[in-house]
């Protein structure tokens, strides 16, 4: 379990709640109890006694109400008859105990609220393991939160780490534990548990700091934790892999590609953004073959074609001679229909 370091947790409120209108609605209804006791003693002022003399007036109502209510007492004023003492017994002492218990539950609200705060965070630091940290909450860490969920990553298992705390806010908001600060310090990585992660995901504002997180996270992490990283020029991409990312995204490049292939075969790039929107029509996956797939690859379903292998940390393009026959322990890269059973039985398992 990661140990609390210098950075904030910003974990999603259970129900989102304006600190400011539960306090106005405390006050308009500590108001009303002072009213209410109010009206009581106006209809009945012929049944009070001011120690002062002279009848009870609307101020001599609110004074007596107010001091009431607040316990204090002075006993200057008193009901003097039978009727109005029932009264006070029935209603103004109830009165009494609930505006009590409206002050004494926004003082105890306020005193428990960081003790709430700190036990949230206790039991969602027990459970982080097998998670996915999202550095950069940006477009395009946004798009890698929305695909992840999108193939099955439960929302409590993916963490963002942002500089901008209108972003933490922005992940808080959408259900999303965030923390704020710079993830190329190891103070913030710790925080975030990534020596339990599975994957991280770098996709900062610039190169250069993506470059330094990536490093940063490799030098913390074994080869185990697999590292994603995007890059905006291509002349970064190999510079990152040195880092430590296992894949590089070129978003410029990336783009440059499919607005250039667009225009000479705007139909082939069609199939290309089906297959970049997860869940829609085709989609591409990877998953452990069977032991009845072993062998000659037309022992595979038919739905899935099989683009390749991955075999032995090697990964084999489909005209590969090798991948002619399948061997125990490969795993398949394959296209599919979204609408055939595909999922890859390692994503979102604990």
């Amino acid at each position: 379990m990661p140990k609390p370091t210098g950075a904030r947790v910003r974990l999603p409120e259970p129900e989102q709640r304006d600190p400011l209108r539960q306090a106005g609605i405390r006050i308009l209804l500590g108001v009303a109890v002072v009213l209410f006791v109010m009206f009581l003693v106006l209809i009945q002022r012929g049944d009070y006694e001011d120690a002062a003399g002279g009848g009870i007036t609307v101020i001599d109502a609110l004074y007596y109400s107010t001091v009431s209510v607040t316990t204090v007492g002075y006993g200057d004023i008193t009901p003097v008859t039978q009727s109005a003492r029932l009264v006070n017994a029935l209603l103004v002492t109830p009165a009494r105990v609930i505006f009590l218990i409206l002050l004494v539950g926004s003082v105890f609200e306020l005193a428990t609220g960081s003790l709430r705060t700190r036990i949230r965070e206790g039991r969602w630091r027990s459970g982080l393991k097998n998670h996915f940290i999202v550095v950069g909450f940006g477009v395009k860490g946004k798009s890698a939160v929305r695909v992840l969920m999108d193939r099955g990553v439960p929302r409590d298992r993916i963490l963002i780490i942002d500089r901008n705390r209108q972003s933490v806010e922005e992940a808080a908001a959408a259900g999303l534990v965030a923390i704020p600060g710079d993830a190329a310090r190891t103070s913030v990585l710790e925080e975030a548990g990534i020596g339990a992660a599975q994957a991280l995901v770098v996709a900062p504002d610039t190169d250069e700091a993506a470059v330094l997180v990536t490093l940063t996270a490799r030098q913390m992490v074994s080869r185990r934790m697999t590292i994603v990283a995007a890059a905006r020029e291509e002349e970064n991409a190999q510079l990152l892999r040195q880092s430590g990312a296992d894949s590089v995204i070129t978003s410029a490049e990336a783009a440059g590609r499919l607005l250039g292939l667009a225009t000479e075969a705007p139909r082939l790039v069609k199939i290309l953004e089906d297959l970049l929107a997860t869940g829609v029509g085709l989609d591409i996956a990877e998953r452990p073959i069977e032991d009845s797939e072993t062998g000659a690859r037309a022992n595979l379903n038919p739905h899935h074609l099989i683009v390749g292998v991955v075999r032995e940390a090697e990964v084999l393009r489909f005209d590969d001679p090798r991948t002619r026959d399948l061997l125990p322990g490969d795993r398949i890269l394959y296209l599919h229909h979204s609408g055939t059973p595909s999922s890859d039985p390692d994503v979102g398992a604990e």
